[in-house]
């Protein structure tokens, strides 16, 4: 049996004629340009880096300026309140001013009343006398003396002074109560005129101008 053998052929040969020098010149010129692509990342990521701290700073400088602008707007406008301030400081010592003055108000009438309540029919309430007290720092208005003063009473006959000066010490707001003097009239035969001591608690103030606890604070 005859084997054909084919020779196999690896191509052309080839030889690289590149001088050593000239590699390690395109070696140098591929690190170089390595490089300098890197220095310029680097610089554009600098120059980012810049842009966006320059970028924070002016949105904080345009807020700062707007939250200014916002104040100086309330600035403004609180300074042109300040005469209704000054209004409102005034009214409320004017209203502490009239509580104090008016703290001994009282209505005449309904006290008159009271010592009219007690007296017996056909006797007349002639006169009074009272003077209005001070205001006692006390908690409890009943158990401080307010209104004292004279009741004149005159009656056509003798009258149970006693009686009616325990009656009057058992009126509403009545702290004391006591005959002072009695006189026969020299002008009408058998008339009598009584002169009554009584003193009154502060119940008797009306306190209408008395400060709210809710306007107090």
């Amino acid at each position: 049996m005859t084997i054909a053998i084919h020779p196999v052929l690896a191509g052309a040969p080839r030889i690289n004629l590149m001088p050593k020098s000239e590699l390690d010149r395109r070696s140098r010129e591929r690190l170089t340009r390595g490089w300098v692509w890197g220095i310029l990342g680097a610089i554009v990521v600098a120059l980012l880096i810049i842009a966006a701290a320059f970028w924070l700073k002016w949105s904080a400088d345009q807020r700062l300026a707007e939250e200014q602008a916002r104040t100086n707007a309330l600035l403004i406008e609180v300074s042109s309140l300040a005469p209704v301030s000054q209004a409102l400081a005034t009214e409320a010592e004017l209203t502490e001013f009239r509580s104090l003055a008016m703290a001994a108000d009282l209505a005449w009438g309904p006290v008159i009343d009271r010592v009219g309540g007690v007296l017996p029919a056909g006797t007349d309430l002639t006169g009074f006398n009272l003077t209005s007290g001070g205001v006692s720092a006390g908690n409890d208005p009943s158990a401080e003396p307010g209104l004292t003063g004279t009741f004149t009473v005159e009656s056509p006959t003798a009258l149970d002074i006693v009686g009616i000066i325990r009656s009057l010490r058992g009126v509403e707001g009545v702290l004391s109560a006591d005959g002072q003097s009695v006189t026969a009239s020299t002008v009408i035969e058998g008339r009598f005129s009584y002169l009554l001591t009584v003193t009154f608690d502060q119940t008797v103030y009306s306190n209408a101008f008395a400060i709210a606890e809710e306007e107090e604070g």
